[in-house]
């Protein structure tokens, strides 16, 4: 199963954003602008992970995740990948938050104690909001971008997302931990 661990923004968050954007996706068709029901937060990319690997996998993000406390997260910039190029094949918004980077790291630890490769990348909290091949002009994007939206929300839950190349709905969420405070 091709997964991910992640948090969705408030609908509220969304609305902002998609009101930020919504100029830009008519200036800018050339990008495949991501639909609004599919920006999440990616805290953990898995990649496709082995059916005997799930249980382990489930209890340790168990460990990890169960009676969390929510998070207070808000919307820090745009962004592209790569990061610092003229050219851009991913565009963002970021998103900043204390205690983040330490859930991250737990949830790296939990997977990598289950036998789940995990990427040893850095960390970069965004929701990916348009892709685009071949890659547009870094300094044309986020000029016609504008100043960022100021939005900010406080998780609910966590959920572990299988992501499915086909069919109405790219995302199902196939477990979830509410957050709530240990």
């Amino acid at each position: 199963m091709r997964s991910f661990v992640a948090l969705w923004p408030s609908p509220e968050v969304v609305e902002t954003l998609d009101r930020a954007v919504r100029h830009v996706r008519r200036r800018v068709p050339e990008a495949k602008w991501t639909r609004r029901e599919e920006w999440h937060l990616t805290l953990l990319f898995l990649g496709e992970v082995d059916g005997a690997l799930m249980p382990g996998l489930l209890e340790a993000l168990d460990h990890v995740l169960d009676g969390y406390p929510p998070l207070d997260l808000s919307l820090d910039g745009w962004g592209v990948f790569p990061l610092s190029a003229p050219r851009a094949s991913v565009v963002w918004a970021g998103v900043t938050g204390e205690h983040l980077i330490g859930l991250v790291d737990g949830l790296r630890e939990a997977a990598r104690s289950a036998g789940v490769r995990v990427e040893s990348r850095p960390f970069v909290p965004h929701l990916t909001l348009a892709r685009a091949r071949p890659p547009l002009v870094t300094e044309r994007i986020l000029r016609t971008l504008g100043p960022p939206p100021r939005a900010g929300w406080r998780s609910d839950r966590i959920d572990l997302v299988e992501s499915r190349r086909v069919g109405e709905s790219r995302y199902r969420a196939v477990r979830s931990w509410e957050t709530s405070g240990r």
